[in-house]
């Protein structure tokens, strides 16, 4: 077999994984052995294991105890819709949101009080140890665990105010700019950083999945004339999960 430039244990590895991807090596099929990698691709041992540990860290194939090293099957990917912008109307929360989508989307949170640490303090543009409303959610679609957020809101701007719990009160779980126009605060914007790390392990026990693979981290803040609002750290399992943004054209 002839193979170009590249290293041979990557070469090896990209040949499995197309026939991966096309469907030769089907999910839950098991993986050539070492010995047969070995023999057919004209590589050393050495190789062949750098090959299959390649296809491992990219999730293409598990370990089985005893057993083997078998395909995985990968899910395809769902949509999460992030930017809460439609054609007509206001920006809606998560449940409506899904639900354009075609998907059902419920939520159950948390909110207590603590203080600012340094970095939520910096986003909120107040002074580390102020206080603020902490608030942990665990989104669902269709029943299975999708998105983890914690959200944190100044209390120099909600305390003794009808929203001052995120999820109760008059607007409760209507989202953060009709429960700020409750209180005669008008968002004008929101930013998000959008960008990936291997997830927690107290992320993928909620979540489902394996510690240390990849997440999808935005953090989002919710701005009123320049003053931040609310801000939030979200996260989504990549491999299940792809983030999609609907932009208004200007």
């Amino acid at each position: 077999m002839a193979f170009g430039d590249q290293p041979a244990y990557l070469r090896v590895a990209e040949d499995l994984r197309r026939k991966i991807l096309d469907g030769t090596l089907p999910p839950h099929a098991r993986l050539p052995s070492q010995a047969r990698i070995r023999t057919e691709y004209g590589v050393s041992d050495t190789v062949a294991l750098e090959a299959r540990k390649v296809l491992m860290a990219e999730g293409f194939v598990e370990g089985r105890s005893g057993s083997g090293t078998y395909v995985r099957e990968r899910p395809r990917p769902r949509r999460i819709v992030r930017s809460g912008y439609r054609p007509s109307g206001p920006p809606s929360p998560y449940r409506q949101e899904q639900a354009d989508e075609g998907s059902k989307g419920t939520w159950e949170s948390r909110s207590v009080q603590d203080v600012a640490g340094p970095d939520i303090a910096e986003r909120l543009a107040i002074a580390p140890g102020e206080r603020v409303m902490r608030t942990q959610y665990v989104f669902r679609t269709e029943g299975e665990p999708s998105m983890l957020s914690t959200s944190w809101e100044p209390l120099a701007l909600t305390a003794r105010t009808p929203v001052l719990l995120p999820e109760e009160g008059p607007v409760g779980g209507q989202g953060v700019v009709p429960r700020m126009a409750a209180i005669e605060v008008m968002v004008d914007h929101m930013a998000e950083e959008v960008g990936a790390r291997p997830g927690l392990a107290e992320e993928a026990a909620a979540l489902g999945g394996v510690p240390g693979h990849i997440v999808i981290e935005i953090r989002r803040t919710y701005f009123a004339s320049g003053r931040p609002v609310e801000t939030a750290d979200v996260v989504i399992p990549a491999e299940r999960y792809r983030a999609v943004y609907h932009l208004p054209v200007r």
